[in-house]
């Protein structure tokens, strides 16, 4: 949003979508009264206008009234989303008149008397109202349910080489907490009494503890901790994880390595072993798989922290088998293909973008016109990677479509 071109362009929809808002309620009081109109004229500007003066108020200084912020910034994106999908049907109904009527006039023999124009109709206006209802409704239930409705995913992966040791291995993946989003303990408690119904030998954590500050995370320390693994439970960082995005850690450094270092050890405090570029061997009747650690590493922009090199050079040579933890899954193409002895890639980041339609036949978010893996299961040879939709929220407090996750894989030799 810092770009002036696309703040442009972003302001004129937005114009564009309340003004053709405006006339699809219009059409729906046409046949009232003139003290009715101007009362539902008034009604709807006047609610807009409120919804954006709110909206905005939320989005300055979020850390007072953090809860009741969030709610009003997601009042403003079901507004703008629901308008914006109105505009859609209208604009088109507009831009067919437009070309109707430039066929009749290039067409029409003088002396011809002109048709009628084409009006917008009032099915089409209300049409268009129903539509921009469902996205609408969808964003206030996703912040009123969706948000915290968590869901568990299984997934069976069969691999040739996997030690017969492993077969049946239960690995549990959860990613992006973004634990400063949750105004309560009772969700996140939720959460782990779920992660520990699944019984997993191994639970991995893919990035982005906090959102921004380490000190996020210590009020749901000890939830946390009630998470229960037969084997080390191994974590990774995300883009958020550094802080990057605090005005005073970029003009401060010390601020920086001080939050960055505290992260660190609330992961440790947790009882998670951050694995920071590193390898780890798993063993099972004298059989092994290692896992990888690395830092960040994404392909858009994100400061590359991650070096695969050097936790693939720290692995056990002696196991067949290898799993890589990297929270963006941009690094997949980036990086991961240059080593094709990795066979399972687990990642989070892209939450599905916390909103788009996830059924078995059709998954879309506006996510995937940004990253080409962005959710559940892809294979690349005898590669494979898994974006995990992420179990906290950000920025949106909801979700809609790409519920919270909790992904449980079953190894399968073969």
């Amino acid at each position: 949003m810092r770009n002036p071109s696309f703040l442009v362009f972003f302001f004129g929809l937005i114009a564009v979508a309340e003004w053709y808002g405006y006339q699809a309620f219009r059409t729906i009081f046409q046949h009232a009264d003139s003290s009715t109109r101007r009362l539902t004229a008034t009604l709807y500007w006047g609610v807009s206008v409120l919804i954006w003066v709110l909206g905005f108020w939320a989005m300055r200084n979020r850390q007072e009234h953090a809860s009741f912020k969030s709610y009003l910034g997601g009042l403003l994106l079901a507004m703008i989303a629901a308008k914006i999908v109105i505009l859609i049907p209208l604009l088109l109904e507009d831009l067919t008149r437009l070309a109707r009527w430039a066929f009749q006039s290039g067409t029409r023999t003088a002396g011809t008397p002109s048709g009628a124009g084409i009006s917008r109709s009032e099915f089409l206006s209300k049409a268009a109202l129903v539509l921009g209802a469902i996205p609408f409704v969808s964003l206030l239930w996703g912040m009123a349910k969706g948000g915290t409705d968590y869901t568990v995913r299984r997934v069976t992966l069969r691999f040739p080489n996997l030690p017969a040791s492993f077969d049946g291995f239960k690995l549990l993946q959860i990613s992006d907490l973004h634990t400063g989003s949750f105004h309560s303990k009772e969700p996140l408690q939720r959460a782990v009494q779920l992660i520990n119904e699944q019984q997993a030998d191994q639970i991995f954590m893919t990035g982005d503890l906090v959102n921004n500050y380490a000190t996020e995370v210590e009020e749901h320390i000890d939830t946390l901790a009630g998470i229960q693994s037969k084997l080390p439970i191994y974590s990774v960082l995300g883009n958020h994880d550094y802080g990057d995005y605090v005005p005073e850690f970029k003009e401060d450094r010390s601020l920086w390595e001080a939050n960055l270092a505290r992260l660190k050890q609330n992961h440790a405090k947790i009882g998670w072993e951050l694995l920071l570029d590193e390898a780890r061997t798993v063993e099972r009747n004298g059989e092994k798989i290692v896992i990888l650690g690395v830092q960040n590493w994404g392909a858009r922009g994100f400061t590359q922290y991650g070096k695969l090199a050097q936790a693939h050079a720290a692995a056990d040579a002696a196991a067949p088998f290898k799993i890589l933890l990297s929270h963006d899954p941009s690094h997949w193409d980036g990086q991961v293909h240059q080593y094709d002895d990795i066979d399972l890639m687990l990642a989070g980041h892209t939450h599905g973008m916390q909103f788009g339609v996830n059924l078995s036949f059709l998954k879309w978010s506006p996510v995937q016109y940004a990253y080409k893996q962005w959710a559940g299961l892809y294979q690349r040879g005898k590669q494979y990677l898994y974006v995990n939709a992420g179990l906290g929220f950000i920025g949106y407090h909801g979700r809609v479509g790409f519920l919270p996750e909790i992904t449980v894989f079953e190894l399968r030799r073969g």
